[in-house]
């Protein structure tokens, strides 16, 4: 399975489920108008409540990662093509995060090139998450029939 929750976790499932699937766009398993699970089939293959995969799409769909076109599916969005409604708020977020990271390697006494070194080194691990697993995979399948060069989310796909 491309996706896994730990309801032991104090983490929230549906943010989990949020997590996972944000996670697999960043490493490039999932892809831009690669179709998802519905609501049911995701809930069913991950042992969960429906509501809890519908909250997380919504969520989803609210920070425009997913879009959600009634009678064809839910698909990975495009990125750049609607911007979030809370961007600002995520940004600063991200930049507050990156301060708080910065202010940690100084205190470890990592230098500069040390901590950007482990920043790439983190891009890498999730770019080659899917490689390293091998062979064919549960869930979306990339280059498949749902990746074709045509927009799915259009009729003409």
């Amino acid at each position: 399975m491309w996706l896994r929750v730990d309801p032991r976790l104090s983490t929230p499932v549906y943010q989990q489920v949020m997590d996972g699937i944000k996670a697999a766009i960043a490493s490039g398993w999932l892809k831009p108008g690669d179709k998802l699970p519905s609501v049911r089939e995701l809930a069913l293959e991950l042992t969960i409540n429906h509501n809890t995969v519908a909250k997380a799409y919504q969520e989803l769909e609210r920070e425009r990662v997913i879009e959600v076109i009634r009678g064809r599916g839910t698909f990975v969005a495009y990125p750049g093509e609607r911007r979030p409604p809370d961007l600002e708020r995520r940004v600063t977020a991200l930049r507050d995060e990156m301060r708080r990271i910065w202010v940690e390697a100084y205190h470890l006494g990592l230098r500069r090139a040390e901590v950007m070194a482990m920043f790439e080194a983190a891009h890498g691990d999730q770019t080659s998450v899917s490689s390293e697993e091998g062979g064919e995979q549960d869930g979306p399948r990339r280059g498949g029939a749902e990746s074709q060069q045509t927009d799915p989310r259009t009729d003409g796909a």
